[in-house]
């Protein structure tokens, strides 16, 4: 028996993000694990092109799709971190 699976793809090698937009009743806690698994799968230094595919892809789910928010959130610059160590990190600034 052949395989009926669709054939695999750099943006969702799993298909793990096709499979949340078709669970209903799916929350956004869950998106986001099946987010931190899809992000793990992925060979891509930077995934925010992938993001931006995957969006264009399942642009025709409903607008209040918790995916939609976890991926929308996936192409936001990552928050600058500042290393506090020694001093700094037992003194509050003032």
């Amino acid at each position: 028996m052949p395989d009926q699976r669709p054939d695999p793809d750099m943006a969702d090698p799993k298909g793990l993000i096709r499979e949340a937009f078709r669970i209903d009743g799916i929350t956004a806690s869950e998106c986001r694990s099946i987010f931190v698994d899809w992000a793990l799968s992925v060979q891509a230094d930077d995934p925010r092109a992938l993001i931006e595919r995957l969006m264009e892809r399942h642009s025709d789910a409903p607008g209040d799709h918790p995916m939609r928010a976890v991926l929308a959130e996936g192409l936001q610059a990552p928050p600058r971190t500042r290393r506090r160590g020694g001093r700094a990190a037992r003194v509050p600034e003032s």
